[in-house]
């Protein structure tokens, strides 16, 4: 189901809740995920934030992929509570990132 790792994800929350969502480093880095990941991030978002059910990720990925008009890193960086998103989407998918976490802390 998921394809990104979670790790990566909660990198971005980690950086867009620290740098306020406007830092470079957060940019870079969601630039340096493939297409596929950037999609993935993308979906996770959405369904976080209650535009797609947990049941049509697949759906939402591939939304995701269709509608990519803008770069990722813009497009996330703009939305409105990312971390929040992210972190609701991961939780609603039922991704444990507990672990993942620790390493941020």
């Amino acid at each position: 189901m998921l394809e990104i790792s979670p790790s990566k994800v909660v990198h971005v929350i980690y950086l867009a809740r620290e740098m306020g969502g406007g830092d470079a480093e957060l940019h870079a880095f969601i630039d340096a995920l493939n297409d596929d990941e950037k999609a993935q991030l993308t979906a996770v978002a959405w369904v976080g934030r209650g535009a797609f059910e947990p049941e049509d990720f697949a759906e939402a990925v591939a939304t995701a992929t269709a509608e990519a008009t803008t770069p990722t890193a813009d497009y996330l960086m703009g939305m409105p509570h990312l971390a929040e998103n992210l972190e609701a989407g991961l939780d609603a998918l039922g991704v444990d990132v507990s672990g993942e976490e620790e390493d941020f802390l």
